[in-house]
């Protein structure tokens, strides 16, 4: 049983950035250890994040090396300055003990990927995952080369959605291989856990294992990697506008008030860290009942039109309340995939026509570091 001591051990080796032992540097964050893995945090300069890279894989690598085969996730994180050379946005807290955080500076590209995109919601239940991975598929649909990144730790749905198992296969034993399904690369904590395994997981752990599934996949040439975010506004929010240049964040939400109070928290949440808004999807936007064809509004109807009309951002588009979306999600055959010339595919095909327009020709963007202060 490998204990926080015996990591310390193997840390004395790797020097950290201060030049002392990362055992004994300062810049060292906490370690934890759970279900065969090691998680544990570096401090650095952001404007020298790049320059570390090689120390956290050290770091990495002589965790590897214990014995018992544990797994490691090591994570540079922004150490907080008193000054800063350039302005910063300021951000609202985001834990419960209420620090600041700050926009600061870049976060690197992955390799051989144009664009990022996160598809997020403020509150869970509003069909965020679904509308993720059939917009993954829209975008496809139109030719371009796309992956899936299920970035939702507490809430893994796109192993179900694709109807996909099994862990990823290794590359030099580092480097996860995606699975492959319906043309796209997917992958998702949900491969390397139990489907019914309670992710019982800190901030510094979450923030490990997005940074790996980010860094350490052989993702290969896309033209998109189509985030599906956990709901909210937390760490897991906070890591990914850092870690990558996000090229912009689709809202998920339905058209009733309570939804549409939390989607403005996580618009506001990404223009906050400077992340560009691509639009507002209105899921569940109403019902046609299949046996009389008389349409209800179940959760009201227009609001989130109307609200990105208020906010001054893009509309992507509405998607109905449909049990043929229900269940072709349910039975890892999406609606995309299987449906693509139906009705209902084609809100999700506008969805992607919209998404597709406003990132063509644009530039990798920079994404910026978040500071707490």
């Amino acid at each position: 049983m490998i204990t926080e001591k015996d990591v310390l051990k193997a840390l004395e080796r790797v020097i950290g950035p201060d030049q002392m032992p990362l055992s004994q540097s300062s810049a060292l964050g906490g370690i934890s250890i759970k279900d065969g893995k090691i998680y544990l945090t570096i401090a650095v300069n952001p404007e020298q994040a790049a320059k570390y890279e090689p120390m956290r894989r050290s770091a990495e690598g002589a965790i590897k090396a214990l014995p018992g085969g544990y797994q490691a996730f090591v994570t540079l994180t922004a150490e907080a300055r008193p000054k800063m050379s350039q302005p910063t946005a300021s951000q609202p807290n985001h834990s419960h003990a209420g620090p600041k955080a700050t926009a600061a500076r870049a976060g690197t590209a992955i390799e051989g990927v144009k664009h990022i995109i996160a598809v997020a919601s403020g509150k869970g239940g509003v069909g965020k995952s679904t509308t993720a991975a059939n917009l993954a598929l829209g975008l496809a649909a139109s030719g371009w080369r796309v992956g899936v990144l299920d970035a939702d730790i507490y809430g893994p749905s796109m192993p179900r959605i694709f109807g996909i198992s099994g862990k990823p296969e290794l590359i030099d034993n580092r480097i996860m291989k995606p699975h492959e399904v319906y043309g796209l690369k997917v992958m998702s904590i949900g491969f390397l856990v139990e489907e019914e395994t309670a992710m019982i997981w800190r901030g510094p752990m979450v923030m490990s294992a997005i940074t790996q599934m980010l860094r350490e996949v052989a993702w290969g040439e896309l033209d998109v990697l189509v985030v599906d975010m956990p709901p909210g506004t937390g760490d897991a929010q906070l890591t990914m506008a850092q870690a990558v240049p996000l090229s912009g964040a689709v809202i998920v939400s339905t058209p009733q008030d309570l939804a549409l109070i939390d989607a403005r928290r996580g618009i506001a949440m990404f223009k906050r860290v400077n992340v560009p808004i691509l639009g507002l999807v209105e899921n569940m936007s109403y019902f046609i009942c299949p046996h009389c064809h008389t349409r209800s509004d179940i959760f009201a109807h227009g609001g989130a039109r109307h609200e990105a009309t208020r906010l001054n951002v893009p509309f992507l588009g509405e998607v109905p309340l449909e049990m043929a979306i229900r269940a072709t999600s349910d039975s890892g055959k999406p609606l995309m995939a299987t449906q693509p010339t139906g009705p209902h595919a084609q809100s999700y095909l506008q969805i992607a026509q919209n998404v597709r327009s406003q990132l063509e020709g644009k530039p990798m963007r920079a994404a910026p570091r978040i500071i707490v202060e």
